[in-house]
């Protein structure tokens, strides 16, 4: 049997029996992490929550990405190479989780057992997903490609800037999905949210990638202490998976 009869075989299933069908090499670049957010985009129902998480994900990024263009950074290397570095840890984690829910990082846990509840608004999946992968995984990213180019996450420094500099254009993108999920997006209408719209205002994601960035900080002090750096790392992970079951409670029938 083909790939494609494959898939087209996973997307009849239930919708808690669906499972993604992804290349295993990683994406290489920025162009390769859009497609496969188009493919795992592709493969989920509608209501899924986590196709409500990547349809953000992906609509955010290509909007960056068309509004980048021409834009001036002082280290597109760095830009660029974080990018891809961070969006592989969503698509490891988006693999590890139904294998071994165990070898999963804790804080995608949420997302992935509530995704199936039609009681959770379609932003609620959003913002679960970005707040695990924000504020856990690109604290992971943030550390992992200054290793990889050997610098040092320093705010005086063309790699903070450019950091800071992407925020303004994720602010603009931000605003042009927002309203599609909390207005029109499968029908959820501002008086079917409740409580949702609380959850909406009490999350930032400038907030959430300059926190990223402090913790980088803090995690590359501690790269010398093995033991410290591992209970560092899995205090972050329960922390943010508890933020994330918070932004998943369940409104009323």
């Amino acid at each position: 049997m083909g790939l494609r009869d494959w898939v087209s075989g996973v997307l009849t299933r239930p919708q808690g029996e669906v499972t993604l069908a992804l290349p295993q090499e990683k994406p290489a670049t920025i162009e390769d992490v859009v497609t496969r957010m188009q493919l795992v985009q592709a493969q989920l129902p509608p209501r899924d929550g986590i196709a409500q998480f990547n349809k953000m994900y992906l609509t955010v990024t290509e909007e960056v990405l068309r509004k980048g263009v021409g834009h001036e950074f002082e280290d597109k290397e760095f830009v660029e190479r974080l990018d891809v570095i961070f969006a592989n840890l969503y698509f490891k984690a988006l693999d590890d989780y139904p294998r071994d829910p165990q070898a999963c990082a804790r804080c995608w846990s949420p997302l992935f057992q509530s995704r199936g509840s039609s009681r959770i608004a379609p932003i609620q999946f959003a913002l679960a997903g970005m707040n695990a992968h924000i504020n856990h995984d690109l604290v992971l990213a943030l550390n992992a490609t200054c290793r990889e180019m050997q610098l040092d996450p320093e705010r005086d420094s063309a790699q903070y800037r450019d950091f800071s500099r992407i925020n303004k254009l994720l602010a603009e993108a931000q605003e042009k999905v927002e309203p599609w999920f909390k207005e029109g997006f499968l029908g959820i209408l501002d008086r079917v949210l409740g409580q949702a719209d609380e959850a909406v205002e009490m999350w930032s994601m400038e907030r959430a990638r300059e926190n990223a960035w402090v913790q980088s900080e803090a995690l590359w002090l501690l790269r010398a202490h093995e033991q410290l750096t591992a209970r560092f790392l899995l205090a972050l992970d329960r922390t943010v998976g508890f933020a994330g079951r918070g932004l998943l409670f369940e409104r009323p029938l």
